[in-house]
């Protein structure tokens, strides 16, 4: 067990945490490790400190916040907090934070040993299981309405709680960490926007100084692109939610396939989803890529059949898609207008992939995959013929994977 602190801090080391924090705030650096560093550093100090919470608003399509939490002897550890209807959970609506913030309360003192219970809020309680003798609560508004900033807390063992002393050097710090962690999660979310709109390799691209129009190079690679059937009609006939979440529950069984076989997802146009398979570090040849975008096809379509049987009342019309996989060479990087870029792939092999997938519905086949495509993986498939396609100058020797009208089926 270890040992309770006594509250004496020395006010020259305070001074050298915030001073520390600081120069964090200027630097790039981790959000988790200046968390870590600021309470090892005031426990260092003298601060009998056994615990440290920390929550942010952030901008991301899974979760409305990010919480850190440091416990004295275990470090830190990182939890994410959904996005839930009406954007605040019950859990939160219980929390002294929730308190705080609707009685406009920039911070709150609770002494756990105190008998008189001043609060009643689940989290006391918790604490004082863990020996926790006292608790002060804060909020740190980002923008005047406080809607963005950083919730925290304070937690001591100390026989005394806190004395003066300390909340002083804590008033203290607590803005300086504030601030930042502030920068930390700037450079966070631009993480966060780049990869979840541009896919995690184009994103690194981007965040790594490639944002200029016509920054990029020439990848050979395996191309993915598939489309909805019916998606027309659906748009027509349902309710526009219902037709949302078809094309959610479609983009999750293409999307997750190609995520999980090391594809990346670069565009998602209208109902159709292009991907590419680049060859990986540890792949001498394309075949891995090849193998890896052939299997993720296959793995698709076994996701949308489960999809469609847990549809309930939408399973009597099923929804399906055509994949159509290529191999060629292909420019990867930065088009558009200076002000207005995208980052995708471009070049004769993506048109071709392109009108491919529309002979799948020609011809009523699942998966097609060009001349070019079997050439990088064997054997395993059948030949469907020789085809014209629409705006592409020379006719395409056209395949199909064995056993993908029974996978699709």
């Amino acid at each position: 067990m270890i040992p309770k602190q006594s509250s004496t801090a020395s006010r020259t080391l305070i001074s050298h945490v915030a001073d520390w924090l600081m120069t964090q705030a200027l630097g790039e650096n981790d959000l988790e490790k200046i968390v870590m560093g600021c309470c090892e550093r005031l426990r260092a100090a003298g601060l009998p400190l056994v615990r440290g919470h920390f929550a942010f608003t952030i901008l991301h399509p899974l979760n409305s916040a990010i919480g850190v939490t440091w416990t004295r002897g275990d470090g830190t550890t990182v939890q994410g907090y959904p996005h839930v209807p009406g954007g605040t959970s019950d859990m939160f609506k219980k929390s002294p934070h929730f308190y705080m913030i609707e009685r406009n309360l920039d911070y709150m003192r609770a002494r756990i040993c105190d008998k008189t219970g001043q609060y009643d809020f689940p989290i006391l309680e918790d604490l004082k299981k863990e020996g926790v003798t006292e608790y002060l609560a804060f909020v740190v508004g980002f923008t005047p309405d406080r809607r963005s900033g950083m919730l925290g807390s304070w937690a001591t063992d100390a026989a005394d709680g806190f004395s003066d002393d300390t909340i002083d050097a804590l008033l203290r710090i607590q803005d300086r960490l504030a601030v930042a962690c502030k920068m930390a999660m700037k450079t966070r979310l631009m993480g966060n926007v780049a990869f979840t709109y541009l896919g995690p390799n184009a994103g690194a691209r981007v965040l790594d100084g490639q944002i200029k129009r016509g920054d990029g190079q020439a990848i050979e690679a395996a191309i993915w692109y598939s489309d909805l059937r019916g998606s027309t009609a659906m748009a027509d006939n349902l309710p526009a939610q219902d037709y949302i979440d078809n094309l959610n529950t479609y983009f999750d069984a293409t999307g997750g396939a190609v995520r999980d076989e090391g594809g990346e997802i670069l565009s998602f146009i209208g109902d159709g989803l292009l991907a590419i398979f680049p060859k990986s570090d540890d792949e001498a040849e394309l075949v891995g890529a090849g193998r890896r975008a052939l299997a993720a096809s296959f793995d698709a379509h076994t996701r949308i059949k489960e999809a469609n049987e847990a549809r309930g009342p939408l399973a009597k019309d099923p929804l399906k898609f055509g994949i159509a996989l290529h191999m060629g060479e292909v420019m990867y990087g930065n088009v558009g207008v200076p002000e207005r870029l995208t980052f995708s792939v471009f070049g004769a092999a993506v048109n071709e992939v392109v009108r491919l997938e529309q002979l799948t519905k020609e011809l009523s086949e699942p998966i097609l995959i060009s001349d070019q495509f079997v050439g990088s993986i064997g054997d395993g498939c059948r030949l469907v013929g020789e085809h014209g396609l629409r705006g592409v100058g020379r006719r395409m020797v056209v395949h199909a994977p064995l056993g993908s009208r029974a996978a699709a089926a």
